[in-house]
């Protein structure tokens, strides 16, 4: 019975993979969590974050030997040499694997040996800084298109919702109903949740534009170069100073810390230093694309937030509308009583010196009379409303 539970907490452990290597052959792959830890190096906190069945925030995470990429529906490993898609049998993540088989053709990256890595490492230090005509390795070019099928699918969204959106607010403008209403509560909510996806999309984009040793540690081929020129090195030894002898460790404090603050700009230095400039640019591009897209939702946000301030502005209005005519109406209903209780009392049946007059013209008069005071009654009242700007 034991051994029955434990057969099926490993098989629960496995997984299929789709997995896409450089020369763009894909196959399906079960790898257990385990398996998966000794093929790219990554802790299993890192491997919940591509988990399908959980959710965790847009992020890229470079490891050791592995990327770790989750943008919208795309959960994916990148490694020197080939990309481990989660879910490929989900049908947001098919497209993306198909993208990936056709697009990521190219040259085959091979490991320099030790011998020629130095040569190819200098060359990489002492690149200018304006960016060269190499192509980029395997690694980032996955990456770039992870980014771009996700930046393409929130702006086809967008699209979609301004297209949506437009019509419906300006329909709601013209005709206030509950069904217009309805419409635009789920655009809003729609639009609430593409503007955060967007937005965690470019926080992460910005965060490592911001930090230079996030970005060093998305260059695994060139990791892999000068690992195998100067043997092992952790992430932590980016832009590490060189070592000092005992005799000029005897300066001060004050010394230490000034060459330390200005090690982190000294070109001079030993460590690994890839050069930046393309995987800048090529972040940048997209980073402009997410801010693009949201300023496309902050102005359909505002539209919105206008078109609410009209209909408030419109139903206020309306508002104040049925306010005065409940004033006047009222005012009516007071002045109809005040005629009312006058055509009451003269209605009494009591014997007064008025019925001793021959009935010729004297109901007409007192009607007619006892009509015009109430009209000018409700005149003199309505007079006084407009004076004291009540109506």
């Amino acid at each position: 019975m034991r051994t029955l539970s434990r057969l099926k907490s490993s098989v629960a452990t496995v997984r299929e993979w789709a997995v896409i290597t450089s020369d763009s052959e894909s196959r399906i792959e079960e790898i257990t969590k385990q398996g998966l830890v000794q093929r790219t190096g990554l802790s299993t906190r890192d491997l919940r974050v591509v988990d399908p069945v959980l959710s965790y925030p847009s992020s890229i995470l470079g490891r050791e030997r592995a990327i770790v990429v989750n943008l919208e529906h795309i959960k994916a490993i990148i490694t020197a040499s080939e990309v481990l898609l989660s879910n490929s049998k989900d049908p947001l993540v098919e497209p993306v694997l198909r993208e990936l088989e056709s697009r990521l053709a190219g040259d085959t990256q091979q490991l320099v040996s030790p011998e020629n890595a130095q040569g190819s490492r200098d060359s990489t230090n002492d690149a200018p800084r304006g960016g060269t005509t190499k192509p980029l390795p395997f690694e980032l070019r996955a990456l770039e298109l992870c980014l771009e099928l996700a930046s393409r699918r929130l702006e086809i969204e967008t699209s979609a919702l301004e297209k949506e959106a437009y019509p419906a607010l300006d329909e709601l403008m013209h005709n206030v109903s509950t069904l217009n209403l309805e419409r635009v509560r789920q655009i809003k909510s729609r639009l609430v949740g593409i503007s955060s996806r967007v937005q965690k999309i470019r926080d992460e984009l910005e965060h490592l534009l911001d930090d230079d040793v996030d970005m060093a540690s998305l260059h695994l081929t060139e990791k892999l170069v000068y690992q195998a020129t100067v043997g092992q090195a952790s992430r932590f030894d980016f832009y590490k100073q060189p070592p000092q002898s005992d005799e000029e460790s005897d300066g001060s404090y004050e010394i230490e810390s000034e060459l330390q603050e200005e090690d982190e700009e000294n070109e001079s230095e030993i460590g690994f230093r890839p050069n930046l400039d393309e995987l800048e640019m090529l972040l940048e591009a997209y980073f402009v694309q997410s801010e693009g897209i949201s300023n496309k939702l902050t102005t359909l946000r505002e539209y919105v937030d206008d078109t609410e301030d009209y209909i408030n502005i419109m139903l206020d209005d309306m508002q104040n509308q049925l306010l005065e005519m409940g004033v006047m109406l009222g005012t009516a209903t007071m002045v109809i009583s005040i005629g009312i209780v006058i055509v009451g009392i003269l209605s009494m049946n009591i014997h007064i010196s008025l019925f001793d007059v021959p009935p010729s013209m004297t109901f007409w008069e007192i009607a007619g009379g006892l009509l015009g005071g109430i009209v000018g009654l409700y005149i003199i009242i309505l007079v006084y409303y407009k004076r004291r700007k009540l109506l």
